[in-house]
C-alpha cells in the first residue's frame, strides 16, 4: 500500500512509519524540515508540507495522488511563535480529511488523544478534528491513545523520565495520583499496521490504552527501576508551585525553551487518561504489553541515563552561557566597567581612534551571541562562533597581556571550562 503520514518525523510517527515501511508499505511521509526526515528515516519518500499553512483540500489533492490510506499523526502540545493548534490539529487535518473523499482515498487513521473532553485548546482542536473526520463518508478509524511511551522518549514522557531521574529526592506534581494506561510505541504501531488494511474495522474510535491503570507515582517509579537508579524518597510538590513552573514554561516555550512542563500538559494530565482496553483489543487483534514488561524487553543502557540526567540541565546551560555573554557585554557598556575594558585595551596595544570600535565591536558581539542562544535561534552557529571569539580573545590576550594567565582571578584560565560548556550545549541542542 501507499500511504500518507503525517507528523512523520514526530515522536509516534516515526515509530509508525518505521513499523509501516517495515511491513512492506510506500509511505509517504510529511514534514517541514525535509532534510531531516531524510536523514533520520531515508525508506521514506518526503513531500513537503506545512500544517500552519495548508487549509485547503486543493493543497492536499496533490499530494494523494495514487494513496491508498492515510494516516494523520500531527501534533503538538501548545501553540507557540511558530505552530498553531488549531491549524495544526484541526484545519489542516480536516482539509487534508475532505481531500481524502474528494481524491477517493477511503481508509484514514487518525491519531487523536484520550483527553479530548479536557478543558485545554489541545484537546478542543483534536476533538474538533475527530468530530470532522467521523462525519465524512470515509472508512475511518479514530484512535485516541493514553500515554505513549518508548526507549526513546518526547513530550510528557521526557517529563517523568526527568523526574524519574532525580538524584537525591523524586519529585511528583501534588501527590503523583494523576491516572494512565501507558502503551508502548510499538503496540500502538502494531495496531496502525493491522487498521490501515482495507479489510480492517471502520467507523469505529478507539482508545489504545495498556492493560492496567497506573499513577504518575507508578510510572515514574517504574522508569526509575528501568534507568537503573536506586530507590529514592517521594517528594510530593505542592501544586501552586508546580502551576507557576508551568506557566514559566508557558513563558520558557515562547523564547524557544521546549521543556515539558507546561499550562496543557498539567491540565491534561489532571482530566486523567483511562479506558477500557477490550474494544482496542477487539480491533487490533492483540493485548498491549504491561508497561513494566515492555521495558524490560529493552534495557536501559548507559544512553539512556544520560539522557534522563541531561534533560533538566539542557535548559539550564543555555540559560547559563546566554546569561553570561550578555552580563560581559553589558558590563563592558557601562562605567565602571566600560573604563576598565578601555584601559585594558590600550594596556594590550591599541590606541587612539581603534580603541572604541574594537570595544564596542566585542560588546555588541557578546550581547548579539548570547540573544541568539537565549533566543534559539541558530544556537549552534551562534556556540560555534562564541568558541571562535574566545579562543580569538586568548590568542590575543596571550600575546599581548601573558599577564592574566597567572591572575589569581583566573580570567583567562575560566575561558577554557565555557568552551567545554559551550560545546556540550552544541551536542545536545537536538530535539528529534
Amino acid at each position: 500500500m501507499r500511504i500518507l503520514l503525517t507528523g512523520a518525523y514526530g515522536f509516534i510517527g516515526s515509530h509508525l512509519a518505521a513499523r509501516l515501511s517495515g511491513d512492506g508499505h510506500h509511505v509517504v511521509g510529511c514534514g517541514r524540515d525535509l532534510a531531516l526526515g531524510r536523514r533520520t528515516a531515508p525508506q521514506v519518500q518526503w513531500v513537503r508540507c506545512d500544517l500552519n499553512r495548508d487549509t485547503t483540500a486543493e493543497a492536499w489533492l496533490p499530494r494523494l495522488a495514487g494513496v491508498d490510506a492515510v494516516v494523520n499523526a500531527a501534533g503538538i502540545l501548545q501553540a507557540s511563535r511558530r505552530d498553531d493548534v488549531d491549524a495544526i490539529h484541526f484545519h489542516a487535518p480536516a482539509a487534508l480529511f475532505d481531500a481524502c473523499t474528494m481524491s477517493g482515498v477511503r481508509r484514514v487513521v487518525q491519531i487523536s488523544a484520550l483527553g479530548v473532553a479536557a478543558d485545554t485548546a489541545y484537546a478542543a482542536s483534536k476533538r474538533a478534528a475527530d468530530g470532522h473526520l467521523m462525519a465524512l463518508e470515509l472508512d475511518w478509524v479514530v484512535l485516541r491513545p493514553s500515554l505513549v511511551y518508548a526507549r526513546s522518549c518526547y513530550g510528557g514522557t521526557t517529563l517523568f523520565r526527568a523526574l524519574a531521574a532525580a538524584p537525591f529526592l523524586v519529585p511528583l506534581p501534588g501527590a503523583g495520583d494523576q491516572r494512565f494506561q501507558p502503551i508502548h510505541i510499538a503496540d500502538l504501531a502494531a495496531a496502525v499496521a493491522r487498521l490501515v488494511q482495507p479489510d480492517a474495522p471502520s467507523r469505529v474510535v478507539l482508545s489504545p490504552v495498556g492493560p492496567e491503570v497506573m499513577t504518575l507515582r507508578d510510572i515514574v517509579l517504574t522508569l526509575r527501576r528501568w534507568l537503573g537508579f536506586p530507590a529514592r524518597v517521594v517528594l510530593p510538590v505542592p501544586m501552586p508551585l508546580v502551576r507557576l513552573a508551568a506557566r514559566l514554561g508557558d513563558l520558557a516555550h515562547w523564547f524557544g525553551f521546549r521543556g515539558s512542563l507546561r499550562s496543557t500538559a498539567l491540565r491534561q494530565m489532571a482530566f486523567g487518561s483511562t479506558a477500557d482496553v477490550a474494544p482496542f483489543v477487539d480491533a487490533a487483534g492483540f493485548a498491549p504489553r504491561r508497561m513494566a514488561d515492555a521495558l524490560a524487553a529493552e534495557p536501559a543502557g548507559v544512553q539512556e541515563r544520560w539522557h534522563a540526567r541531561l534533560i533538566p540541565l539542557r535548559p539550564l546551560l543555555r540559560l547559563t552561557l546566554g546569561s553570561v555573554w550578555i552580563a560581559s557585554g553589558l558590563i563592558a557598556a557601562f562605567e565602571p566597567g566600560h573604563g576598565a575594558a578601555r584601559a585594558l585595551l590600550v594596556e594590550a596595544g591599541l590606541a587612539g581612534s581603534a580603541v572604541a570600535p574594537a570595544l564596542w565591536g566585542g560588546i555588541v558581539a557578546d550581547v548579539g551571541l548570547g540573544l541568539l542562544v537565549l533566543l534559539r535561534r541558530h544556537v549552534r552557529l551562534a556556540g560555534a562562533a562564541m568558541i571562535v571569539l574566545t579562543l580569538a580573545y586568548l590568542a590575543a590576550a596571550s600575546l599581548t597581556l601573558p599577564g592574566l594567565w597567572t591572575d589569581p582571578l583566573g580570567p583567562l584560565v575560566k575561558t577554557l571550562p565555557m568552551i567545554a560548556a559551550t560545546l556540550a550545549m552544541m551536542a545536545i541542542e537536538d530535539d528529534r
